[in-house]
């Protein structure tokens, strides 16, 4: 498929401040996106509340607005600015919950902007914890053992019903991990589960039967509107199940693990991001337990991510761009590969001869008082590759 010819202006939405759990990788994103829009002739328009950023460079984009990332402000400049699509998914989860926020609530529908790269339904089924896990079922993928909760009565209800612990607590639609922890009892289990409904947009936290210890496995997938997918980049981290992927000593590509079992997990993860329709990037976390082979899927971002943008300079596949033009209607056999150059496509999926190592920078020295004890919960605001 070419480029549509009906749009004519996107809004792109950027990510905000860099803050814990959201570093710079979002920039990294969202200025390959905006240029590869801008090169095919669209206009944008970018609305980012970090003056401090590349993105909001005036020759980055056509019009740039630095305003505070709410859904009243969005929805003012929409009104301003009668875009013909907007583009959420480069600036994170902040991005992606406004998108949401303003696709229930009528707002798109009513101005006539159309939601492009992943849609409603995809968000939703990807970041609703309870849609997600059944999705999973519905194809047959093992998830661990989770209740979907919107109250304190329901936490403790879930607890009782799951019969050990300790407990993971995983709030839906929050950005790295916030509100999220491990429980080794009913008092941890209050505090954090009302740490994590406060945080949630949509009041939802999962109770999860505990896999403390699994190793931990990402695969960056890529998929266009024809169905067109392929792994771009896989990544093991050092860190187990317990420890937040941001927090983790990240490896790209796979070491450990045999082809017949890469070969597995492959096949899972192309058919959980053709069974949730996305269309561009997302990252799929399995779990592993290395004494038993058991596998579980642990979630899906259905955005560029850190672990994203991780993938992108390990592999030199630039997943933004290529992510931004699916969005506006090209199929990966018709993108050049940037990697093998001329006579090969993006659809060819990347081979690493080499390693590559990320490792987490803390803050700690800035905030000296903090608990350093690492979790479930994003602490680190950079990295070292």
């Amino acid at each position: 498929m070419p480029r549509r010819n009906d749009l004519e202006s996107i809004l792109v939405l950027g990510s905000g401040p860099i803050k814990i759990g959201q570093a710079a990788e979002f920039d990294f994103s969202g200025s390959q996106a905006v240029r590869a829009l801008r090169e095919d002739g669209y206009e944008v328009i970018l609305v980012n509340s970090n003056p401090a950023t590349i993105q909001n460079d005036p020759e980055m984009a056509d019009k740039v607005y630095i305003e505070p990332l709410l859904a009243s402000s969005i929805k003012r400049i929409l009104e301003i600015e009668q875009p013909c699509a907007l583009l959420a998914g480069m600036g994170g989860q902040t991005a992606l919950n406004i998108a949401s926020e303003l696709a229930h609530s009528g707002v798109l529908d009513e101005l006539g902007v159309e939601l492009i790269g992943s849609d409603l339904d995809a968000i939703d089924k990807a970041e609703d914890r309870d849609l997600f896990n059944k999705v999973c079922e519905s194809i047959n993928l093992p998830i661990s053992e989770a209740i979907a909760c919107n109250s304190m009565d329901e936490v403790i209800s879930a607890a009782e019903k799951i019969g050990s612990w300790p407990l993971l607590i995983r709030p839906a639609f929050t950005l790295g991990g916030l509100g999220g922890g491990t429980a080794w009892s009913v008092g941890e289990l209050v505090e954090i589960a009302t740490l994590g409904l406060r945080n949630s947009r949509i009041n939802q936290v999962l109770i999860e039967e505990s896999i403390l210890g699994w190793q931990e496995l990402e695969y960056e997938v890529m998929r266009d509107e024809s169905d067109n997918a392929i792994i771009v980049c896989t990544m093991e981290n050092i860190d187990p199940m317990g420890v937040h992927t941001g927090e983790s000593t990240v490896v790209a590509p796979l070491q450990s693990f045999s082809d017949q079992d890469h070969q597995v997990l492959r096949d899972q993860a192309l058919a959980l991001i053709r069974a949730l329709n996305i269309k561009g990037g997302c990252n799929v976390q399995f779990a592993f337990n290395q004494f038993t082979g058991e596998i579980r899927v642990i979630e899906v971002n259905p955005r560029v991510s850190r672990s994203s943008a991780l993938a992108s300079k390990a592999t030199g596949y630039p997943i933004a761009r290529i992510a931004a033009k699916i969005a506006v209607g090209y199929t990966l056999d018709e993108l050049p590969n940037p990697i093998t150059g001329d006579g090969t496509t993006a659809a060819f999926e990347p081979t690493l001869d080499y390693c590559v190592v990320k490792i987490p920078r803390w803050p700690f020295d800035k905030f000296r008082t903090a608990d350093r004890t690492l979790g479930t919960s994003m602490k680190s605001t950079g990295e070292v590759m």
